[in-house]
């Protein structure tokens, strides 16, 4: 799936966010749709070192040949936005995959793999995690924030004062007012006063709006229901109102940093401020227009892009435009416990550029803290199927 100093860096302060099937938007909070935007040329590609040469520990390799199994239909039967690929590059690597032994598996990776650098492949890697919050399956006192399904009257289509010749891409998101125009569907401060109340929409009911909020910038999460079970709720789609992050709203007004009335930028700092100033806070909030709904997942773990579960310290989110989603990639950068290798399996509103990665650490509070902290630079590398590098040196 799928984060100032991280949410500062990017769930905040830019919206990372993680949808998790290829029918919606790319997994992340998603601003406004452009129209006309081309393709952003692909970087430079040139030889890594050799999969042999890198320090990947033999836990570390396992937890990413499962993620890797796990990836590989959707690998197979995909177009690779990124062009580094085809479907057919990843078939016999699959193939390999799910016979080869769990106990075995850097030698996967070392006989089936060559490493190729992006670019210079400097990276910028931040993290994000699966919170847990206190709900309710059906409304009760002290739980009050609903938590909405997809609304059936959220729809793409071109807006009448766009022109044919304007259009390009998907259309945008909203819906038909009474009139049958197409118009931006309700911001957050309309959804929270009541815009979609007694539709039938609730799938459950969250005891903190503040915590609320910061799940749907994760993009999914589990609620603690009051019996100590839990319902795990995954990203279904978005109001598509661009996101605006309330870490750099605080930031540009001087409320990020160590001084007298300045919280630590990191969402437990936010958290802080929003608590210590709630009619403040609450209007912070609110800044932000763009909602997420969720449906249920009944999996064992959230959804990231590939629709497949994202793995704690295995599963990282890139982005598709220039990263092939389901390959390896390997991570050298300043916060060891990131380093070593991931699936790309999830995307994000904030993830965008070459080599930049959000590194995905699972659920409970040792995964918040280091998602929370996690904003790191260093190095990396995408790993291919052997043969493939030839091609692209050659294009």
């Amino acid at each position: 799936m799928r984060s100032l100093a991280v949410l500062i860096a990017t769930l905040l302060l830019a919206g990372c966010v993680r949808p998790s099937a290829d029918t919606r938007p790319p997994v992340g909070q998603p601003g406004p749709v452009q129209t006309g935007t081309p393709a952003p040329a692909p970087p430079t590609v040139s030889a890594g070192p050799p999969v042999a040469s890198l320090r990947i520990g033999a836990d570390d390799a396992r937890g990413a040949l499962a993620s890797f199994v796990e990836s590989c239909p959707r690998l197979v039967s995909r177009t690779d936005a990124s062009r580094l690929t085809t479907g057919a590059d990843w078939r016999a690597v699959c193939d390999t995959a799910r016979a080869w032994p769990a106990g075995d598996a850097r030698r996967f990776f070392e006989s089936e793999f060559e490493t190729a650098r992006l670019g210079d492949g400097r990276t910028f890697i931040t993290g994000y995690f699966e919170p847990e919050i206190a709900g309710s399956r059906a409304r009760q006192p002290g739980y009050d924030s609903p938590v909405y399904a997809l609304p059936p009257d959220l729809l793409r289509a071109w807006p009448a004062d766009i022109a044919p010749e304007q259009r390009s891409g998907n259309p945008p998101l909203g819906r038909l007012d009474e009139d049958g125009r197409h118009v931006p569907y309700f911001d957050r401060a309309a959804i929270e006063d009541g815009a979609l109340a007694g539709r039938g929409l609730e799938i459950a009911w969250a005891a903190d709006p503040v915590e609320f909020f910061f799940l749907q910038i994760q993009g999914s999460g589990l609620l603690r229901l009051p019996d100590g079970s839990t319902m795990r709720i995954g990203y279904a789609g978005q109001n598509g109102r661009g996101y605006v992050g309330i870490g750099s709203l605080m930031r540009e007004r001087g409320l990020i940093g160590e001084g007298p009335g300045q919280y630590p930028g990191s969402m437990q700092g936010l958290m802080r401020y929003i608590r210590e100033n709630p009619e403040a806070g609450a209007a912070l909030m609110r800044e932000n227009p763009s909602w997420v709904f969720f449906r249920e997942n009944t999996g064992d773990g959230p959804l990231g892009s590939l629709n497949v579960p994202v793995r704690s310290g295995s599963s990282v989110a890139t982005d598709p435009a220039f990263i092939t989603l389901g390959a390896p990639v390997w991570l050298d950068v300043e916060h060891d416990v990131a380093d070593g290798l991931w699936i790309a399996q999830d995307t994000g509103g904030a993830i965008k550029g070459v080599n930049r990665f959000d590194t995905f650490w699972g659920n409970g509070p040792e995964a918040r803290t280091i998602a929370g902290g996690m904003s790191s630079r260093g190095h990396a590398l995408v790993l291919l199927p052997r043969g493939v590098l030839a091609r692209l040196l050659a294009r």
